[in-house]
């Protein structure tokens, strides 16, 4: 069981089983709303239990982006025509026992930093 919540508490969120594909997003989106790179996980939303209110944001036309209203946040990600929604890493708590898989939207990423874990990359 993976538990984690936003900054203030306020919303809390634990993840069973079939969580996987941890990665970090550097695309434009991901970049500007948590001020630099986004790291997370997914599994099948039925599966996450998210307690406390939770705000969404429509990014795009495709998807959504879930938020504490309190303290501002940035806990998930969730397709509109998917059955699996991301989760933020950083939101939970240690110890992870989780290991990163990749890096994604690298084409997008910021000019102002070099990715050099070795860790697979994709445009």
């Amino acid at each position: 069981m993976i538990k984690g919540a936003c900054l203030c508490g306020a919303v809390t969120f634990e993840v069973g089983e079939g969580a996987q594909g941890y990665s970090v997003c550097h695309c434009g989106q991901c970049r500007k709303q948590s001020g630099h790179a986004w790291s997370s996980g997914y599994a099948p939303e039925a599966n996450i239990t998210i307690t406390g209110e939770l705000r969404w944001y429509e990014a795009s036309p495709t998807a959504k982006r879930g938020f504490c209203p309190v303290c501002g946040s940035s806990l998930f990600w969730k397709a509109h025509d998917e059955d699996t929604m991301s989760f933020a890493l950083g939101a939970i708590d240690n110890p992870t026992g989780l290991t990163l898989e990749k890096h994604i939207f690298v084409a997008d990423k910021g000019d102002y930093y070099e990715i050099a874990d070795g860790l697979p990359q994709k445009p």
